[in-house]
């Protein structure tokens, strides 16, 4: 199982793999697959078919955490914190702790940069690991006015290198950056000693996280650029389904083999 430390030492080493789960049954699939899994509020998007992230509660992403430990005893688990829940350093501090008196999870993780670096260090000073997320953040998509691409010129990536060091210098263990053009990914994995883990920002990063429905194909209403799809998921569900069904009606299950 990583470490804090393990996760550090990996910059400039090795890269590191992390995928999303929400639930006991495939955290448990995913357990010792990967270095990392996020309880990503984008369970929000993929789950409750929301338009967007900002509906998620701290409730809900603990009743998650719980469930995702369980499933992956051995895998290092980050608690992704809802929108509304790190206001002010006091309200990090409580829903935080929260998280780590509440569930196994191993850190919890923050969206912003330099805007967030207190609430980041208010954390790490309690003990309390945190993750960073700057770029594109979910969270900010109404006040953005939608899913926008950063780092297209010389001034938004040098935003996105000062919110990095600026977290990195807060404590955190490791970043996440999202929906960059991969010179500005590359800048910021350069500039900063903590590894940067990224989604849609290019092949220069520490590592890569995806959302397991994505990655899988089992969520169908949209395809993000930078997702490889892996697996055809729903259609194979589809299909096995309808099997069930024409067994079920032409009277071939249950048969003899299925029967007591």
């Amino acid at each position: 199982m990583r470490t804090i430390t393990s996760i550090k030492n990996a910059k400039n080493s090795e890269k590191l793999v992390m995928i999303t789960a929400y639930d006991a049954l495939f955290a448990a699939i995913f357990n010792n697959k990967t270095d990392m899994i996020l309880v990503g509020d984008s369970l929000n998007m993929s789950f409750n078919y929301a338009g967007d992230t900002l509906s998620v509660s701290t409730d809900m992403m603990i009743y998650h955490t719980k469930a995702v430990c369980k499933g992956a005893p051995d895998t290092f688990v980050i608690t992704d914190m809802p929108f509304g829940a790190y206001l002010s350093e006091q309200a990090a501090l409580k829903n935080c702790t929260r998280i780590y008196q509440e569930t196994n999870s191993n850190a919890v993780k923050i969206e912003g940069g330099k805007e967030r670096a207190n609430i980041v260090k208010s954390l790490t000073r309690n003990s309390i690991a945190v993750m960073g997320h700057i770029g594109l953040m979910p969270q900010f998509v109404r006040s953005e006015g939608g899913f926008k691409i950063k780092g297209k010129d010389d001034e938004s990536t040098q935003k996105l290198i000062d919110d990095a060091r600026a977290i990195e210098d807060a404590g955190a263990f490791c970043i996440v950056l999202e929906g960059v053009k991969e010179d500005a990914g590359k800048a910021v994995t350069k500039a900063v000693s903590i590894p940067v883990i990224g989604i849609g920002a290019g092949r220069y990063t520490d590592g890569q996280v995806l959302v397991w429905s994505d990655m899988l194909g089992f969520f169908e209403k949209f395809r993000p650029k930078f997702v490889k799809q892996y697996l055809n998921g729903a259609d194979l569900v589809k299909k096995a389904v309808e099997q069930y069904a024409e067994d079920v009606k032409s009277g071939k299950f249950p048969n003899d083999e299925f029967i007591y």
